[in-house]
């Protein structure tokens, strides 16, 4: 990114901040307390934009009561397929294949697997080690698991090596959590269809932060959270995506949805998409995104994604500046990195309970794991150096070791 020598100067980072092309957001959101938020991946920031339509829910419920179903603007019947329509934009889909859906985004998941094996030849389900209990939702699918190698990386190679002709499901994360490691989706999608199976990915750390190109890199479906990069708020809708080319797979039979009494949707156009919903979306679930977009889509992937890009980059570089006690473990590489970087150190939960006490947040995954991750939203170069140096200050001080036995993140 940068061709001369790093410059870990404060100074330098003030300016990166003025050159930078998003600063103008920062005022948009109010990030928690007074210090600096690099919880991203954990949770967005509280943003004007998604309060001001969440209250604007609100409002529509006291105005109009079961009314605003129909009768609202947006009508909350049609939320799902309209939220649909616009993050299609920020993953490479289009509107056809994007919907918000109800519950949980693993609920979402294990729907989308089910479908999917009882449509392909093959039998068995490939995920990473440790994500077992996601495949399906009858019967238990036979699972074959991806290890990731001494980095922490799962590898088209790896995958290769557990896909076969028996494969009917490759379902990955397209950012790994732990390492912040962006997978080869391109690779990974020929790998599966080479074998006729089909492959899905849980975005959950990349939508919003990466630029995808689902629909031209025909991946066959993929489930999305808004609560991350995308800023929508604690416990806010999850959504799914189909490939058009798979709009004859039949998804499961719904189990739970709206009783006949209830209004239908009063103008957005049905998708085949919408077919794969388990249950309606919560109104104040999906409320806040319609704020969130506003911001998304006016700034656009990829320019977010160029910012996050040179964010991550930066932690890394004032990390292998001044922190040697700390590990990255997260991809230097851009094309392999998602939207943070993941350090390790052996006591992470002393360090970040030290961090907290000094207005820093990040997260922290026990044993070693701390999870930084800049928003390019609302997260300066500056804030990342304040960060970084209160870390190093930790570190040299020994300070991590006299800090309270608190949790440093909510569970």
């Amino acid at each position: 990114m940068d061709d001369g020598a790093f410059d870990a100067s404060r100074s330098a980072a003030r300016m990166r901040d003025a050159d930078a092309a998003l600063t103008g957001l920062r005022e948009r959101f109010e990030p928690p307390g007074d210090g600096v938020a690099l919880t991203a991946a954990t949770l967005g920031a509280h943003g004007d934009d998604a309060a001001a339509t969440l209250q604007r829910a609100v409002d529509q419920w006291r105005a109009r009561g079961d009314g605003a179903w129909t009768n609202a603007e947006p009508a909350w019947a049609d939320y799902a397929e309209l939220l649909g329509d616009r993050v299609a934009g920020l993953i490479g889909a289009k509107p056809s294949e994007c919907v918000a859906a109800g519950g949980s985004p693993r609920t979402i998941a294990r729907r989308l697997v089910t479908g999917f094996r009882r449509a392909a030849d093959g039998d068995t389900v490939v995920v990473p080690e440790g994500a077992a209990g996601a495949t399906g939702e009858e019967p238990a699918s036979p699972v074959v698991t991806v290890a990731a190698d001494s980095a922490g990386a799962i590898t088209p190679a790896a995958v290769a090596d557990a896909v076969t002709d028996d494969t009917a499901v490759v379902y990955l994360p397209s950012v790994r959590p732990w390492t912040g490691q962006l997978l080869a989706v391109d690779a990974i999608t020929e790998i599966a269809h080479s074998h006729g199976a089909y492959v899905g990915f849980d975005l959950a750390h990349s939508a919003g932060v990466v630029d995808h190109t689902l629909h031209r890199s025909v991946v066959d479906f993929g489930v999305w959270s808004s609560h991350r990069y995308l800023n929508a708020g604690p416990g806010a809708v999850a959504g799914l995506f189909v490939h058009d080319d798979n709009a004859d797979i039949s998804a499961p039979a719904r189990t739970a949805w709206l009783t006949p009494d209830d209004p239908p949707s009063t103008g957005a156009a049905a998708s085949h998409a919408a077919e794969w919903q388990h249950t309606p979306v919560d109104v104040y679930a999906a409320a806040p995104l319609f704020g969130a977009l506003d911001v998304s889509t006016a700034v656009g992937i990829t320019e977010l994604r160029a910012h996050s890009v040179a964010l991550t980059w930066y932690v890394i570089g004032l990390v292998d500046a001044h922190v040697p006690d700390c590990h990255v473990r997260s991809p230097r590489a851009a094309e392999r990195r998602g939207g943070h970087v993941t350090l390790t150190h052996p006591n992470a939960e002393s360090v970040a309970r030290a961090l907290d006490a000094r207005d820093v947040a990040v997260d922290v995954r026990p044993p070693d794991v701390l999870r930084v991750a800049p928003s390019p939203y609302y997260v300066s170069h500056e804030d990342i150096w304040v960060a970084v140096d209160e870390l190093e200050t930790v570190l040299s001080t020994a300070a991590h070791e006299q800090s309270p036995d608190t949790d440093a993140n909510p569970p």
